[in-house]
């Protein structure tokens, strides 16, 4: 003997409520939200007086130093590192920049 199965029924007002939830979300885009700041990624990186590897030497960032960048030139970032307030050149070969992944 056959026996009849049992099955949720969906009703058309659940289906169309799933979008609406949706759309109430806060809509705000992190294209305005302040860039993320630069990061050292090897052991330790020199800070420079020149944006030159031959340059006098300022002082040192050591790996996961967090930092912000005022102004590029080829490779070389001008930063100032604000736990010593000192301000020079490291080369972008050894600091990365966090990024975000915007979804709008």
């Amino acid at each position: 003997m056959l026996s009849a199965l049992a099955l949720p029924v969906l009703s058309a007002t659940t289906a169309s409520a799933a979008p609406a939830a949706v759309a109430a979300a806060p809509a705000s885009s992190c294209s305005s939200l302040p860039p993320l700041p630069y990061e050292v990624h090897t052991k330790a990186v020199t800070i420079r007086s020149k944006a030159s590897s031959k340059s006098t030497a300022l002082g040192v960032l050591y790996k996961s130093h967090k930092f912000t960048v005022s102004k590029k030139s080829g490779n070389w970032l001008y930063i100032t590192d604000k736990s010593t307030g000192v301000k020079g050149w490291v080369s972008g070969t050894y600091v990365y920049r966090d990024v975000r992944m915007c979804l709008d």
